[in-house]
């Protein structure tokens, strides 16, 4: 970090952008969390593992991959995951191709339970985020947020698990 002379101190229109992403950043999970809470019964945290999975070939994927995609620890995960499955939503088992990792498994009653949440979690993105945007902004939005996370970890993958939405089998 420089001096306070070398410090290169935000212009008023950069501070005006950083309050404003400030904001996103803390309304935003709150009011997702909210119509999730309110919908559904679930975090938003849980429904990003459930989605992940029911994302993911075979339903399934090792709980350090969906805790990188869920951006949470394997330690949050571990505990979110017991709440699923005590719910019968999710499973755990040994990677047969590799018993030193643990798959997160989504079960059929997780799978409903994914198709029956996802219009309103979708209808609460489209309105907070997408109504609010012309189509070029979201583009921006989508370029900007690459780069701000290549940014911040240049090794970030989180968003190569972005897919289509979770409508197949």
């Amino acid at each position: 970090m420089g001096t306070p002379a070398e410090t290169r101190w935000l212009s008023s229109e950069e501070m005006g952008s950083w309050l404003a992403l400030n904001a996103v950043m803390i309304k935003l999970p709150f009011a997702l969390d909210a119509q999730l809470q309110r919908d559904a019964g679930l975090s938003h945290f849980e429904y990003q593992v459930l989605a992940g999975l029911s994302q993911s070939p075979g339903r399934s994927m090792r709980m350090s991959d969906l805790a990188v995609l869920a951006n949470g620890s394997l330690s949050r995960l571990s505990h979110v995951v017991g709440r699923l499955e005590k719910r019968g939503w999710a499973k755990r088992e040994p990677d047969p191709e590799d018993g030193r990792f643990t798959l997160a498994l989504l079960t059929d009653k997780g799978w409903d339970k994914v198709v029956a949440t996802a219009p309103g979690h979708v209808a609460a993105v489209r309105k907070y985020v997408f109504d609010a945007l012309t189509p070029e902004q979201a583009r921006q939005l989508a370029e900007i947020g690459a780069r701000v996370i290549q940014a911040i970890d240049p090794g970030d993958h989180c968003l190569d698990f972005q897919r289509g939405p979770a409508t197949d089998g």
